[in-house]
């Protein structure tokens, strides 16, 4: 089967397109034809080499394969498997692999995808709507609540927004680079420009501060974040592990399940938040889309089509 990986740890021309062995279903376990792939900024990480080796078992003499979200069709069903015949329309999630024209992934990480669901819409679901799902929850977003979003117009903020309205925020404060504080507006945010000043703006909007935080951005956002709450516990990370350890932050938690991926792709299904689309690029343009999501300004979701009409 065809592949984007990565033999050596770098940049994003690390990536490349080559023929790998194709796996195959064992006992509780599914492949699936992908159709489409998410890419994450825990994929660019993955290839830059920033996680430990345990994370890349075999690397190098095994190539990574980045990828921890798709959406494709089952074709091959492990002993043990109910309720998932072949020809079923599925998305789920991994840790790596997703990269490719098939994945083999236990049964409990996929659901069944809704019938009105776009492949791409599907395949950039998993990462960001169980992310934002389960740190909100961490969180204890809640009503009344004035919650902050860093990084509010990328893939995972979005949805953050939505999901923190939806559960009654009174406030959601979302930073953003000015070309998007319109977007954010139409999620039902108050948008403020990211970068020095931030505390002054927060606070002109809120002036005792907010009740959480949740961080998409960065370092700087993350210290901003921890003053605006001056509560640790209610004020998390992404992407800042580093800097969360430096300011006593815990660290995020949570397991992602096929069943919380059926809870969020049924709210899609009934307007509970919109996934928007940035980009969709080709498999063989893995590097580009890596390059997309490192700059960390674009809005919404960048797509891997692997085998999309």
């Amino acid at each position: 089967m065809k592949a984007a990986i990565a033999r050596e740890f770098g940049g994003p021309e690390v990536l490349h397109i080559a023929e790998i062995p194709t796996p195959h279903a064992g006992p509780g376990r599914v492949r699936v034809r992908v159709r489409a792939a998410g890419v994450m900024p825990f994929d660019t990480a993955l290839r830059a080499g920033r996680f430990p080796p345990a994370m890349t078992p075999g690397f190098p003499a095994e190539p990574i394969v980045p990828g921890n979200e798709f959406a494709g069709v089952v074709d091959e069903v492990g002993e043990g498997v109910a309720g998932l015949p072949p020809g079923t329309e599925v998305l789920g999630f991994a840790t790596t692999g997703a990269y490719a024209e098939f994945i083999v992934v236990p049964a409990d990480q996929v659901t069944r995808k809704p019938p009105g669901m776009p492949w791409e819409i599907a395949a950039g679901l998993s990462g960001n709507g169980q992310g934002a799902h389960l740190a909100l929850r961490q969180l204890s977003v809640g009503p009344g609540d004035i919650v902050l979003i860093n990084g509010a117009a990328g893939g995972l903020g979005t949805i953050a927004v939505q999901l923190a309205k939806a559960w009654g925020a009174a406030t959601v404060i979302g930073t953003a680079s000015e070309p998007n504080h319109d977007y954010l507006r139409s999620l039902g945010a108050v948008p403020v420009t990211y970068g020095p000043g931030l505390v002054e703006r927060v606070r002109a909007i809120a002036p005792d501060g907010v009740d959480a935080a949740l961080d998409a951005a960065g370092p700087e956002a993350l210290r901003d974040s921890v003053e605006l709450t001056g509560d640790r516990d209610r004020v998390l990370t992404m992407i800042s592990d580093e800097a969360a350890r430096e300011l006593g932050l815990r660290e995020w938690s949570g397991a992602r399940s096929g069943e919380l991926l059926g809870e969020l792709a049924d709210a899609w299904s009934g307007g509970g938040f919109v996934v928007h689309l940035r980009a969709t690029y080709a498999l063989a343009d893995a590097a580009r889309a890596h390059r997309a999501v490192e700059t960390g300004h674009g809005r919404g979701k960048v797509v891997l089509a692997v085998d999309l009409p």
